[in-house]
């Protein structure tokens, strides 16, 4: 066990090394979307060659995305808005995704 997740009781072995990343992975999308869009043009126009056309996007886009990954103040911002988020949910009983919903404007 790492020094990192000794300090961390109250996260589940789940929480800290599934849901954690995978905010960090969609916040990392959106941080990174010049490249992620690049990318996906790239693929779009170039079809069963991309492997071969897209090689820069593609290393950008990976590029970028590691930058994120490997940093520790992200990894904190993302822990602490997953343990708001759930401590929200505890107190409810709603998930984040209902909660954001609107509700009709005629109710």
């Amino acid at each position: 066990m790492d020094s990192g997740k000794a300090e961390e009781p109250d996260l589940r072995h789940v929480e800290a090394d599934v849901l954690i990343p995978k905010l960090m992975r969609e916040k990392s999308k959106v941080r990174c979307a010049e490249q992620v869009e690049a990318f996906t043009k790239c693929c779009q126009e170039s079809g069963f060659l991309m492997v071969v056309k897209c090689r820069d996007e593609n290393a950008a886009l990976k590029e970028c995305l590691t930058k994120h990954y490997r940093d520790p103040v992200f990894y904190e911002e993302c822990k602490q808005e997953y343990l708001k988020e759930r401590e929200e949910f505890r107190r409810t009983g709603i998930p984040a995704r209902k909660r954001e919903q609107k509700l009709p404007a005629s109710m």
